[in-house]
């Protein structure tokens, strides 16, 4: 099935969440078939953070949030190809979907890798880190062992993540987990990582817990 054969929406269908306006509220058991754990990522690109955790970690189900359709269908299509069952992809804005679709208590973890900064001034509002946003992660991640995870090459972007998480929510910091030495092309986060480790730029990292 890894052909270069085009594949019919049909096809993709299991790997895609549709949602309603405004959408109902998720049922992960309903989603995923089972009650493992759940993870999101939000802006998922390309999606090589979702292939490879989900290959790595069969027994987590992961959910990628992506405001671009093309980038929707391209991640699913990779997905079908390899017959990854414990990812599903939505097309559609994070920022709504965590604050209204997503149970509350309900996700293990938030994965942010990379967002866009929207540097000027007429694109601030399509930002995603704001306050609300914040306190949508915090009220969506399990209460035990939720975390959220943030990286950025934007130092600016990072500072101002961090304030937002500290004066909208109490969730805690932790110290991020380091990078490891990459084993192979692949063995990244994002593209934009990989990019940005061999371009020897700085990279950002946060973590926080709801614990």
């Amino acid at each position: 099935m890894r052909g270069s054969r085009r594949l019919s929406l049909d096809e993709l269908a299991p790997y895609l969440v549709d949602f309603a306006d405004p959408p109902p509220p998720l049922s992960w058991p309903a989603v995923f078939g089972n009650d493992n754990p759940v993870e999101i990522e939000v802006g998922f690109g390309k999606g090589l953070f979702l292939l490879t955790a989900s290959e790595a970690r069969p027994a987590v189900n992961y959910h990628g949030i992506e405001i671009a359709r093309k980038y929707a269908l391209f991640v699913a299509t990779r997905l079908a190809k390899r017959e990854r069952r414990n990812v599903r992809v939505t097309c559609g804005d994070a920022r709504l979907l965590l604050q209204t679709a997503v149970p509350e208590s309900s996700v293990r973890a938030v994965h942010v890798y990379f967002p866009d900064p929207w540097w000027k001034k007429r694109h601030v509002k399509r930002r995603l880190f704001t306050g609300e946003f914040a306190a949508a992660c915090e009220r969506i991640l399990r209460p035990d062992d939720g975390q959220l995870r943030l990286v950025t090459d934007v130092e600016d972007y990072y500072h101002m993540a961090r304030e937002l998480i500290t004066s909208h929510t109490k969730l805690r910091e932790l110290p991020p987990p380091a990078p490891g030495e990459p084993a192979h092309d692949l063995d990244y986060l994002t593209n934009f990582e990989r990019k940005f480790r061999k371009e020897g730029r700085p990279i950002y990292r946060a973590c926080y817990t709801k614990r």
